[in-house]
Order: C-alpha cells, then structure tokens, then sequence
C-alpha cells in the first residue's frame, strides 16, 4: 500500500510539471512517458522543457511516440541519443511535431525522413531550386520504382520530406518569413519540373515535338507561397522544328493536363496541392496551352485590367527556360502599360469591392486574407501603386511584395515608418496564415474558433505578438490580430492619399515626395477625371502652418479615400475645398471633423454623391452641425417645422422677409433629408426609405406654405385690414399623396369662404391677391431654392380662376366634372389656412372620388382613353419609354392609375381604400382581394424603383429628371445611390426593365382589362 502511494505521489508531481510546462492533458502524457518506446524520458528535464516551449506539448509528444514506435530498435536509439545530446534537432523535431498534426502523420509513416533535419542542421547556405530539385529526383528516378503510380508516390513523398525540412527551419526560426517563403515556392517549381520531368518520360513522343513553358502566377510566381495553396500556372509552348502547330499543342496540353494531375491527384500518398491555371487567358473557357503568339494577342486586345495586375507576379518556374523569359519579357511590356488604359480605374474599383462582396457574412470577421484589413489589402496596395509608378521606375518591377514594398518605400512612394508598419502586419498575417494552413496542410485563410487551436497558435507566434503571452495567449493573439488588421487598414487608405498632401505641403524631409506629375498619376489612378485642378484644391487646403492646414492634411488622406470611392470624386473635393473656405476659421467646424470620425465621413460621403445636398450645404454650410449629432440626420416631424416656421414668421418684418424665413428652414431641412437619403438613413428597407423621404418632404413644404400663407395674410391685413374670407390650401398629387420627390412642386388646390356679410367681389380679390403673392414669394430667386406651386388642377385649368370659393367648386364639380377630374381628386388633401374649410372642401369631393355605384362604363373608358393617349403623345421627343420613369412602362403613372381606377370602382364600399397614399391604397386593394398578392408585389416593386430612380437622378443631377441620366459618371451615381457597385450601371438599367417589364403586365391586365 506504501509503494503504491509513492507511485501515485510521483504521477501528481510529474502531472504538475507537465501543467507547468504547458500541457493541457497530462493525464495522457503520463501513459505516454510510461511507454517503453519513451521511458526515461520523463526523468529528463532538458526533454520535457523542450516538449513544453513547443506550440502544442501534446500534440509533439504524441508524435515523437509515434516516430519512435515506427522506427526499428537501432534506428530508434539513434534518434533517442541524438534528440537528447542535440539542441538543434530536439528543437526542430519537437517544433515540427507540436505545430503540424500532418507532418506529424507523415513521420509515422516515414520515419526515417527524420534525417532531413539533420541534414538541414549541418548546412549554413538556404536550398534553392536546383537542391530541392535534386532530391526529388534522388526520390523518384533513383530508387528503383518504374511505375506511374509508384513514381507519383515517391514525388509526394519526397515533397513532403523536403516541406518537412522547411517547416522545421521556419518553426525554429533559423529563417525568416520571406525565406521560407521563397523556399516553398522554390520547392513547388521544383515539384512541377519533376512531374513534367514524369510526364515527358511517360510520353516521350509529345516531349520531342513541342517545347513547353511553366508560368508560375500567384504567390508561386511571386516567390511568397504558402504552405497549402493552389499553385496558380500558365502554360505556353512552341513547336519545334519542322512540327505542325497544331500537334505541338496538343502534345504539349497532353504533357500539362498530365502534370496538373500527378500534383493534383489525392490517390496513394495523396495530392501535393491543386495546380490552377485559371488565370490564363480566357479562364477556364480557353485553351489550356497557346503560343506565345497567341498569348500576346489575347492581351493586346482582349485582357482586363486585373489580368495584367496578375501578370505582375508571372515568373518562369518549370519547363523550356528560354521559352519562358521569352514570356516574361513580352508580358512585361504589357504590365506596366496598363495604368494608361482607359477603363484601369472602374476595373480597379470593381475587382477590389468583388473580393469583399465575395466572402460569405459568417466568414467576413475570421478571413485573414480576402477580409478588410487582411492580406488582400496590403497586396491590393502595394499593386496598384506598382501599376501607377512602374510604368516610369524599373525598379518596381517585382512579383514580390515586400520587395516592391521595400522599392515604394526607397522611391518615395510610401513613407518609411509606413511601409515599416505595413511590413510588419504583413508578416504577422502571414505567419498566422502558415501556422493555421501547417497544421493540418490543408488549404484555409480562416482563423479557427477553437480554444485549443488557437492556443496552439498564440504559442508558435508568441515571438511577434507584443505583451506577455503566458497569462492568456488567445487573448494576447487575438488583440495582436485585429491590432495589425486596422494598421493595415489604415495604411491603405493612406498609401495612396498622403503622399498626395505632402507633395503640395511644406512637410518634414523624411516624409514621402510625389513629384507633381507623380502626384497627378496617382490622382489620375485613383479615380479623379482632372488631377490637375484636384491637386490644386489639395495645395489649397493642405499647403501652409495654420491650425486649419495642419488638421486638413491629417483628415484629407481618409477623405480623399472616401472621394475615390464615390462616382465623382472630382465633386467631392471640390465641394470639400468650398465647404472648408467657408468655415474653416469656425473652431466647432474643424473640432467637428477632427475628434467625430463619423462626421468627417458623413461629411465626404455627402458631399460625393452628387449636387442637390451639396448645393444646399454651400448655401449655409453651418448645416455641417447636424451631421455631428446621433439624431441630426432623422427628418422631423410637421409639427415641430411648423412651430419653427411660424415662429421665424413672426419675427420677420413684412411678408418678403417672412417667406424668405420660411424657405431658409426649408432649405436647412431638405438638406437634412436629402443628406439622410444619401447615407442611406432613412430606412434598410427601400420601400420605407421612399416613404420616409416623401414623408419628410410633404411634411417640409406643407409647413412653408402655412409660413408663407401667414405672412401674406399679414401683409395683406396690414395694409387693408381684416381679410374678408377665409382660406385652405388642398395638396393635390405627389403632395397630397405624402409622396413627394426633391424635385417636385407643389401641386394645389386654392379654397376660400367669404366671411359673413363680405360681397364675394370683394373677398375673391383678396383672396386671389393673397394667393398670387404667395405663389410669387416662394418661386422668387433668391439663395434659397423656389417652392414652385402649381395650381393647373384647379377647374378649368389655367383658364379658370386661381381661387374659388368652396360654394363655386361644389357647383362646378356638380355640372361639370370629368372623370380625371373625380381621379386627381383622390389625391386631395388639406395641408395648410383655415383647418375646418379644409375639412369641409374634404366633405364636398368625397361623392366624387368615391362614387357610391363605381365608375359608370363610360368613365372608364374616359380614364383608359385618357391615359393611352398620355403615353402615346405626352413620351418626350427621343425618351426610351422602357426607362421613363414617370410614364414610361411599368412606371409611376402606370401603377397609379391602376390603383387609382381600384379606388374609384370600390372605394365607396371599402374604407380602406379611402387613402392619397399609393402603397397604402395598393395593399388595401390586395388584402381586400382585388388584387392577387403576387401582382400587388409587382406593382409595389415598381413604384418603388421608378420613385428611388427620379430621387437618385435628382439627388446626383441637382435637377429633376424621369430618365436615367446619359452621363456616364451621372448615371454611375445613380447606381451607386440604387446600392449597385462601380461598373454595374447596365445591370442597374437592366433590372430596371425587368421590374418595370413585369409591372407592366399586370397594368395590361388591371386597368385596360382583356
């Protein structure tokens, strides 16, 4: 009993040390160091502090066990001796065995591959193409294997010995990042060479009759490949002499499609790694092989933009050397041309937002490569300032990104402490990216969620994570990972806009210089159409030693940004420059944009997207305010604008000045509304946007006309006493409908009752004065922008007198109506004057809108002959009518007649129908069942987009408009307020059709009936 007590208060104190040292199972450890294979071991102190120093303890002591079991007895005792009398192995070994289960695997099944680590120990020089290229043909040729299969085998095999030997000098750290890199990339040029080596023996006659060329692309070609990744190639051959082209490349697609195979093929030892060749011309959809010839033609006149940018990384990695550079050579030319075609900057654009656009939602926090702030990120910059700056510097001409981070750095393209800080976060990310892929050699950019594998993580890089990693690593390495994430996405949105400022501002002299001319081919690059005059806004705002100037150059580099990424960032800094001269002495105005990030961006973002909200911000720029405050952007509500109307009113001497006021308010308030539009605040859901803005403006326009109403009441009294009658005005149309656009006017309606004992003589003229005085005042120039109102739907139309009383409208309606007279009805509604008239004009027309037996047939022949003839006479003179928004097909006009000829055959019977609200009167008809859910849906659809459509093209215009706009950059603002990304305006138009297409359909079938 006393024996066994000692033994069990071993086992605890042994489990302690192990804990100590990092194990997290200690319990399995110990059986572990029981084994006979192992014993001893447990009492070597030197062993377990190397077992515990390694990324994960258990995880290398279950694999050196396995190593030991599989090895012979003499074998094992060389291995034992030289682990414990060798640093430099037990590190190595035991480095290996706790970061890569799979590594791990392939010592079990070939444990004498141990030795390569040996071998690595003795030399001093790195392996370069030609070492590994010897040992995998020691591995494949001279071994005695002839089969396919088995030399298929041997070469994984021998890849995995050699890959072995890398990782364990990587793990060590006897080599860098870009070292082990360049030496698995090394490695994978060699493995294609000896698997073409296979295919030619395989077929030596297709080896005879053609040459064939490796193109290495990627990471490959630009000699900074991971431990698992496709292995991006392109193929080019030649003929040899005296052969036909055409059997030259078959035989050499023969030889590739082979090649691509005994790397690919998961059969035996398994695949090395996919070999792509995707990115050759014409993708997957091409030839496999071409000519040089033929390569070079596709492109000079079929290649896109990111083709090129891919070019940039091509480099000769196996096959016909000469054939190779000869490809190297004449693409090269092409590469550094690319920044000087014309669709660079759209194409640019586009690729970059793909990547993101890409990446499902549930993996946009954990991508550590195609994510924001991740590897794509440094690439994508350092690229394109390559592609902008290389076509007059030869020495940006590299595939590698560190080493043309390095030469953007020592041009002066990129500032030191920049491209320092960049540098560092690249390494970061990929040494995260090769500890996650080395684990299980399996192709992945994802951090994982698991505990214990990002513990394992955190312990193999606790050398680049900044703070101490013992208390809690995955803490530690996750804090270390979103540090670097946001550096490198601050860097780059600098790379490209900083060098800018400090080209036109007198900075330090370790700080970046842009040549003038360097400086406008960035601009040029970036997006902006005259970089010559954006580069005299920059001098502008960004040249000097005021406060202003000093914290102008810290904003104007994530500004710039955010103008580049608009449809016009021509606009957006000029419009900024405007905005900044006007203000710029405010201290709240640069308080503002300095400590409130999201104002600075609100700010950028308006002033971008097009001209209505920056000509209302130029008119009183210290509307900038609201976008500092968390509820500045939220439209307010008619109550509160009338009371400040009114107010405003009150205080204003005559009515000149009182409407003035008015419109003031007006103006500030559009602003407000159109800005929310713009960033997208109103509503997520496009419907509820459409609402919320046409909501905002009736409600805005409804409290100018009260305003105006009420100081020319009080002019008019000043001058002649008590108005003798009393006056309402009847919104009408979009106005009445709560669905007006920023380009609208106020359709109305003018009412008056003259007061008891007043000859209506008398009370018509005072009305009819007081009503063309209004009209007159809100329309007047001035700095404010006019309130038209359009009075055309009153009886009689022009013809017919601007006011009448409620008495003479009852007669009229009574004996002279007409049936879209009865329809426009439908929209009236009492927005501002006397509140009890208005509701009495209400009572007068409720019969006529909602008659009480329906639309007798000849009405509704009326009202359909009526609109066949708006669409055939009233299209404008070379308007598309598939993109009118207004009468084109499927457009405003059509979906509200449809819903308008619903109310009048059933409003008189159905209340819910009894609404100026289109939508509102839509799902009525459709929960009443006239309508089926499925029609309703189409028509709602394309009201809504016809309605976002004119708000975009006079948000981005500054004036209203019903078509798409034939400006190029115009329309491409219209699409980008739509929600589509840059290059997509013929999918926005297409869209557009097909909504409006679908929509139109049901109108056939609803309003004109079978």
């Amino acid at each position: 009993m006393a024996v066994e007590e000692r033994a069990g208060s071993r086992t605890s104190r042994l489990e302690v040390r192990l804990v100590r040292r990092g194990f997290t199972d200690p319990e399995t450890a110990v059986k572990l160091l029981a084994e006979p294979d192992l014993n001893g071991l447990a009492a070597d102190p030197v062993l377990l502090d190397a077992l515990g120093a390694t990324p994960d303890p258990d995880l290398a002591l279950l694999g050196l066990a396995r190593l030991l079991e599989a090895l012979d007895e003499p074998e094992r005792h060389t291995l034992r001796d030289t682990l414990t009398g060798s640093k430099p192995l037990r590190d190595r070994l035991l480095g290996v065995l706790g970061a890569s289960a799979a590594l791990g695997d392939h010592l079990a099944r070939h444990p004498r591959d141990w030795h390569a680590l040996v071998t690595f120990e003795l030399r001093d020089i790195h392996p370069g193409p030609q070492d590994f290229l010897r040992q995998l043909s020691d591995r494949v040729w001279r071994n005695g294997v002839t089969s396919s299969a088995g030399r298929a085998d041997a070469l994984r095999t021998a890849y995995r010995r050699c890959l072995l030997a890398i990782a364990a000098r990587d793990l060590s750290r006897t080599t860098d990042l870009p070292q082990a890199s360049a030496e698995l990339a090394d490695l994978a040029g060699a493995t294609l060479q000896t698997a073409l080596d296979v295919a030619a023996e395989e077929d030596p006659e297709a080896a005879r009759v053609c040459r064939l060329a490796v193109i290495g692309m990627g990471k490959c070609g630009g000699r900074e490949l991971n431990y698992v990744s496709d292995v991006d190639v392109i193929f080019v051959a030649e003929p040899r002499e005296g052969v036909d082209e055409q059997r030259a490349l078959q035989a050499a697609t023969g030889l590739a499609a082979r090649m691509m195979r005994l790397c690919s093929d998961t059969t035996g030892e398994g695949a090395i790694w996919p070999v792509d060749a995707n990115l050759r011309p014409e993708g997957r959809n091409g030839p496999l092989v071409r000519t040089l010839a033929s390569h070079l033609a596709y492109y000079q006149r079929w290649a896109k933009t990111w083709e090129f940018q891919a070019l940039l990384k091509a480099r000769p990695v196996a096959g016909d050397t000469e054939l190779g550079a000869a490809y190297a050579e004449a693409t090269a030319q092409l590469v550094w041309q690319a920044a000087e075609r014309e669709n660079f900057v759209a194409d640019v654009q586009q690729m970059r937002r793909k990547v993101l656009d890409s990446i499902p939602a549930t993996e946009l926090d954990r991508q550590l490569k195609l994510g924001p702030g991740g590897l794509r990120d440094v690439e994508f910059a350092v690229q394109l300032l390559q592609l902008v700056h290389g076509r007059t510097d030869d020495s940006l001409h590299s595939g590698n990104t560190l080493e043309a981070l390095a030469a953007l750095s020592a041009g002066g393209y990129v500032g030191r402490a920049d491209a320092a800080s960049l540098e560092a976060a690249y390494r970061f990310l990929r040494a995260l990216e090769h500890r996650i892929q080395l684990y299980r050699l399996r192709r992945t950019h994802l951090m994982p969620t698991d505990e214990h594998d990002l513990r394992r993580l955190a312990r193999s890089l606790a050398h680049l994570i900044n703070g101490d990693t013992r208390a809690d690593p995955v803490a530690a390495l996750q804090r270390e990972w979103k540090r670097h994430a946001v550096e490198v996405r601050r860097l780059h949105e600098k790379l490209f806009y900083r060098p800018l400022l400090d080209a036109v501002a007198e900075l330090p002299a370790e700080a970046v210089r842009l040549s003038p001319e360097a400086a406008k081919a960035r601009l040029a690059a970036l997006g902006y159409a005259d970089p010559a005059t954006a580069l005299r806004h920059l001098t502008a705002l960004a040249a000097g030693v005021s406060r202003k100037a000093a914290i102008q150059r810290t904003l104007l580099p994530v500004l710039l940004g955010w103008f580049a990424d608009s449809a016009d960032p021509d606009a957006g800094l000029l419009n900024f420059r405007q905005v900044s001269d006007a203000l710029g002495r405010t201290p709240w105005y640069l308080r503002l944009l300095r400590d409130e990030s999201g104002a600075a961006e609100q700010l950028a973002r308006v002033l971008s997207a097009g001209r209505l909200a920056p000509d209302l911000l130029l008119r009183a720029p210290e509307a900038v305010a609201m976008l500092g405050d968390p509820q500045g952007l939220l439209p307010r509500g008619r109550a509160v604008l009338e009371s400040e109307v009114l107010a405003a009113v009150g205080r204003a001497s005559g009515a000149e000045a009182g409407v003035a006021a008015a419109r003031s308010v007006r103006r500030r308030e559009l602003f407000r509304t159109a800005a929310a539009d713009v960033l997208g605040r109103l509503s997520e859901d496009h419907g509820a946007a459409v609402d919320a803005a046409g909501e905002a403006l009736t409600a805005l326009n409804a409290a100018t006309l009260q305003g105006a109403l009420r100081a020319c009441v009080a002019e008019w009294e000043a001058e002649n006493g008590e108005l003798p009658t009393r006056l309402a005005v009847i919104a009408m149309g979009r106005f009445g409908g709560h669905e007006l656009g920023y380009g609208s006017d106020a359709d109305v309606l003018f009412v008056h009752d003259p007061l008891l004992d007043v000859l209506d003589h008398d009370a018509a003229r005072a009305a009819q004065a007081v009503c063309h005085r209004l009209r007159t005042l809100l329309a007047a120039p001035s700095t404010e922008p006019p309130l038209l109102v359009d009075a055309d739907l009153r009886p009689e139309g022009r013809n017919g007198p601007l006011v009448r009383t409620l008495a003479s409208y009852g007669a009229y309606y009574r004996r002279w109506s007409h049936a879209w007279e009865s329809q426009a009805l439908l929209r009236a509604e009492p927005v501002a004057g006397d509140v009890e008239l208005g509701t009495d004009f209400q009572r007068l027309i409720d019969p006529l809108r909602y008659p009480g037996m329906g639309v007798p047939e000849k009405d509704l022949l009326e009202i359909r002959r009526i609109k066949a003839r708006i669409e055939s006479e009233r299209l404008p003179r070379g308007a598309d009518p598939t993109t009118h928004t207004k009468i084109g097909r499927g457009g405003l006009a059509d979906v509200e007649w449809t819903v308008q000829l619903l109310q009048l055959q059933h409003g008189h019977e159905l209340p819910q129908l009894r609404t100026t609200r289109t939508r509102t009167a839509l799902a009525a008809a459709s929960e009443a069942g006239l309508i089926e859910e499925r029609d309703a849906e189409v028509l709602d659809a394309a009201w809504v987009l016809a309605s976002r459509v004119r708000s975009a093209v006079m948000l981005v215009r500054g004036r209203a408009g019903d078509s798409f706009p034939g400006d190029g950059r115009e329309l491409a603002g219209v699409a980008r307020y739509l929600g589509y990304g840059s290059g997509h305006t013929g999918e926005m138009v297409d869209d557009y059709r097909r909504t409006t297409r679908r929509a139109r359909s049901v109108v056939e079938k609803l309003f004109y009936g079978p």
